[in-house]
């Protein structure tokens, strides 16, 4: 097992002006039931969770044709989970997403 590493600054820069990233800032308020109508309810929760061998397309390619995308995202990066894959990112990107998450800096919004 592999210890995961804190992210690069341009890692971070380059997070906060993803579109992903962006799409959960503005959906992080979403009403809760956002989790009902994701496409991953009729897939086997094996899949978002690969070994770290394994590739994570197929989640991925789930991930990125859902229309609850960004609350997915938004949930994961509020409760930190760097497991699996959430709102079409890997643990690896959302290490990343997270440094910009928790400061509030995201595209050109802040937390204010």
């Amino acid at each position: 097992m592999t210890r995961a590493r804190m992210p690069r600054p341009h890692e971070v820069a380059a997070a906060r002006r993803d579109p992903r990233l962006l799409r959960a800032w503005r959906a992080r308020n979403d009403d809760p039931s956002w989790r009902g109508r994701g496409r991953c309810q009729s897939v086997d929760p094996e899949t978002f969770f690969p070994a770290p061998s394994e590739p994570a397309d197929a989640a991925l390619a789930l991930c990125r044709s859902c229309e609850v995308q960004g609350a997915c995202l938004a949930w994961a990066l509020e409760a930190g989970d760097c497991n699996g894959v959430w709102g079409a990112t890997t643990p690896r990107e959302r290490r990343a997403m997270l440094v910009a998450w928790r400061s509030g800096k995201i595209g050109a919004v802040s937390a204010s």
